[in-house]
């Protein structure tokens, strides 16, 4: 019998997943301290599950260093072909790995034929390292076709993004780490194309899921994942280490990740369903039963399992927060320095629809990211760029983000973990402040966002840097569903050799292609 674990992604996109390769560990850990499947609170001498990792880092010295090629070509995950965007033309693409404290350097090549891009690394905080995110118009130009970007940051014990795992302590054993399950929807049509849907006919809906980027075809929105027959051990949310909690069931959002662990069964020739179920309360979708893997204990089993779903009621909101419980107690603050309450809105122009927080929507530059708007000391902030200005350190800072819509979005924070103080339907007013949870409050970077409701979240002004707040539903932000935080301007350290080179670069092609930038810039 094996203690197996593995970490289930939600994702809105296609981003690069689960072919990995990796170096060897070369850093050596103190012997009275080993990270073993007996011992997985442990790590290195001075740190372990206790640690304090948002003050406290180990630096290994060693550094895991990657060279990433983005490409067009075509592809059919589940038997549809259809242009994709590839790296090192595969799909899903390499993994990154790397132990809590090394340092991680991603050459990233952009052979796209008519694109810019960026690469931003989900769930890294990037800890002082803000020009390192990778998003375009907020921290760095797109990089031009035929031109390359580095990116170089702390592998910080916190977060995933497609093929990311950044190993680290742990709040219950295991024997066997099985990598990432990726759990997202698949649409037949271009990102450009769903944009426009969107725009003119609402929103689109996914014809297919895949489960580590395969599957067969005859929503956005929550999954429900589960195994027939096997129980879930939830042990991190976004990897926040938590208390472990059992269920049978995980509803996950999309850009939300867990860590579980699973009891395998003695060997049996029985085979099992992994079931990621699309929630129809926020998704038009009929593939409720559809998108599914199977677990095999024996190999020469080819027969599809028999097994049946748990039961589970349909719905999107996140898990429970008393369920949601860190495992590093750190209390929000009752007094806070800054505080800002924001709506969201729809508006519909020509031939368009907008996203729209407290009436503005999100729109920046491509050719003139914030960064280098800092860099040049420009304080001529546009509306439409939705800066909120954040200069002290160490404040707390709380957000109230209220939806009248019908629909839940999946919001995600950069460069943060945020404390979730409270949700829930209808408005929220200062009248229920005393009702918050203030002490060792769930802590996550991407948290749903009740249809027709509200939810308030609060973070600490510790990270300086442009960061942005988006709905994690990509036409949404493409249609200006988001916010950038300014904080502590006068401390972002920034590379101009690079910035500007980037830049140059991205506008030489600009010219000459005659690109027009059509969206919110991100």
């Amino acid at each position: 019998m094996h203690v197996l674990s593995f970490i289930i992604h939600s994702l809105i996109t296609i981003i690069p997943a689960a072919s990995a390769f990796s170096l060897p560990f070369k850093h050596t850990r103190d012997s009275s301290c080993v990270n073993s499947a007996s011992n997985r609170a442990c790590w290195t001498d001075g740190f372990d599950i206790s640690t304090n990792y948002y003050e406290k880092v180990p630096d290994t010295g060693v550094v895991r260093e990657y060279w990433f090629n983005v490409e067009n070509t075509t592809a059919a995950p589940d038997g549809v072909e259809m242009p994709v965007q590839l790296i090192n033309g595969s799909f899903p693409g390499p993994t990154i790995i790397a132990d809590w404290g090394d340092t991680v350097v991603i050459h990233v090549t952009n052979s796209l034929q008519n694109n810019g891009t960026g690469l931003h690394f989900h769930g890294i905080r990037q800890n002082f390292t803000n020009q390192m995110d990778g998003v375009p118009s907020i921290t760095q130009c797109p990089i031009a076709p035929g031109e390359s970007y580095t990116y170089r940051w702390r592998a910080a014990w916190d977060g995933v993004f497609g093929g990311i795992i950044i190993n680290g302590p742990a709040t219950a054993n295991y024997d066997i780490d099985l990598g990432h399950v990726f759990l997202n929807d698949w649409y037949h049509q271009t990102a450009d194309q769903l944009v426009l849907e969107a725009a003119t006919g609402g929103p689109p809906t996914a014809p297919n899921g895949l489960i580590n980027g395969t599957n067969t075809w005859g929503d956005k929105g929550t999954f429900v994942s589960m195994i027939d027959d096997h129980n879930l051990e939830v042990i991190a949310n976004d990897f926040v280490p938590i208390h472990p909690f059992n269920t049978t069931q995980l509803s996950i959002g999309m850009g939300q990740r867990y860590d579980v662990i699973v009891t395998a069964k003695e060997l049996t020739s029985e085979n099992f369903w992994l079931r990621a179920i699309p929630q129809e309360a926020c998704s038009e979708t009929d593939l409720t039963s559809k998108v599914k893997g199977i677990i095999r204990y024996d190999n020469s089993s080819t027969v599809d399992p028999t097994t049946s779903a748990y039961e589970y009621t349909d719905f999107c909101a996140d898990e429970e927060s008393f369920d949601l419980i860190p495992y590093l107690q750190v209390n929000a603050s009752d007094t806070y320095a800054y505080g800002e309450k924001e709506e969201v809105e729809v508006q519909v122009t020509d031939n368009a629809m907008l996203w729209l927080m407290n009436k503005t929507s999100f729109d920046t530059q491509w050719e003139y990211p914030t960064l280098m708007q800092v860099a040049d000391n420009n304080q001529t902030w546009l509306a439409r760029q939705r800066v909120i200005h954040l200069p002290e350190a160490n404040r707390w800072v709380y957000f109230v983000i209220h939806s009248p819509f019908a629909q839940d979005h999946p919001m995600h924070l950069h460069g943060h973990d945020f404390w979730v103080l409270d949700s829930g339907y209808g408005n929220f007013d200062l009248s229920m402040k005393c009702e918050l949870t203030l002490v060792n409050a769930p802590r996550r970077d991407v948290l749903m966002l009740p249809a027709s409701g509200y939810v308030v979240i609060a973070m600490k002004t510790v990270n300086p840097g442009a960061w942005l707040m988006h709905c994690h539903i990509a036409w949404h932000t493409s249609e200006g569903f988001a916010i950038q935080l300014l904080e502590r301007e006068s401390e972002i350290r920034l590379n101009d050799e690079v910035l500007n080179s980037t830049c140059k670069g991205w506008q030489n092609y600009a010219v000459e292609d005659d690109v027009v930038q059509h969206d919110s810039g991100v």
